[in-house]
């Protein structure tokens, strides 16, 4: 089962990724993981990425997609995987089909996380204020200034894959705002009839 998780931030996919991964024992391939691991690794991409890093820029599609390309040939991702903030852009889709085309595989579904924006903001304050009662440290990004510019980030570039999968017939919506139980059980329906 070879998935996408799509949606804005704060939607919902880390926390079904990690149900789906539970679930069905594949990998979560999350691209900053990837890149962490490769650099790690010390492997020919993975120093291509750090030696970008070093110099302070942004990793270019070219290494990102690489990483991917390598990643899912691990043996943990025979099976499948779910792939989570990534692809961020056309091209990058463009790539995740041309690499499994190369394997002779094909994505089985892209599951977009449907959600309301304005409640997007205040699931992550709560969500700050619920790490922070915690004593858990809150992530930088868990403040409106910065959620919203992330979610225009994310519709000036990423939202644009909805219409891209929905035209390979790839895309299915589930109602992201429902309880994170009911949003699995949705998900678990829709991966139910690909089988």
């Amino acid at each position: 089962m070879r998935l996408i998780l799509l949606g804005p931030p704060g939607a919902g996919k880390g926390t079904q990724a990690q149900r789906l991964v539970e679930k069905h024992g594949i990998p979560q391939l999350s691209t900053g993981d990837m890149l962490r691991a490769a650099v790690a690794a010390q492997t020919e991409v993975g120093k291509r990425a750090k030696a970008v890093m070093d110099a302070g820029e942004l990793v270019s599609d070219e290494i990102v997609n690489a990483i991917v390309a390598e990643r899912i040939d691990q043996a943990d991702a025979a099976k499948g995987f779910i792939l989570d903030g990534y692809p961020r852009t056309l091209a990058q889709a463009d790539a995740v089909g041309a690499m499994l085309n190369k394997r002779g595989a094909e994505l089985d579904a892209v599951v977009e996380l449907v959600v309301d924006d304005k409640a997007l903001v205040g699931r992550i304050l709560k969500r700050a204020a619920d790490a922070k009662a915690a004593g858990q440290p809150v992530r930088k990004d868990d403040n409106a200034e910065v959620f919203d510019e992330r979610l225009r980030e994310y519709y000036k570039k990423t939202a644009p894959l909805i219409g891209y999968y929905y035209a390979k017939g790839k895309l299915v919506g589930v109602d992201g705002m429902a309880t994170i139980d009911e949003v699995t059980k949705e998900i678990d329906g829709v991966l139910a009839k690909l089988s």
